[in-house]
């Protein structure tokens, strides 16, 4: 199946969902600041990432423009994840380089439905 990083800095939030995609069939990394992201981002080659809007030391947006920066990495899929979920959020995280938003809080089994989606675009 896909390999995906999970960039959550609420532990609890980031377990379920490292569990429930896991139980999917899913190869998970888990990034618990912006920091460790970038780290994994830049270390390893990923069909998605999933990013929290606030995260401690570099927020999504700023790991979105690094991942961005970076050519050989600019291509990858990236989910952000916020609480943060007006229409005015949504629209700064989709220009900011995000391909898919999804708002918290939201069900395991509609997260799973979305990346499932996500990964077939490709085929």
């Amino acid at each position: 199946m896909a390999k995906i990083l999970v960039a959550e800095d609420e532990e609890v939030l980031r377990m379920l969902v490292v569990d429930t995609l896991e139980d999917e069939g899913h190869d998970l990394d888990e990034a618990a600041d912006g920091e460790e992201a970038i780290t994994s981002i830049m270390e390893n080659d990923y069909d998605l990432i999933l990013l929290d809007f606030m995260m401690p030391i570099y927020t999504g947006l700023e790991v979105i423009e690094k991942v961005r920066a970076t050519p050989e990495k600019k291509d990858v899929k990236i989910m952000m994840v916020s609480a943060k979920s007006q229409q005015a959020d949504q629209e700064r995280v989709l220009a900011g380089g995000a391909d898919y938003f999804i708002a918290k809080p939201y069900s395991p089994m509609d997260l799973v439905k979305r990346i499932e989606d996500i990964l077939n675009e490709e085929h």
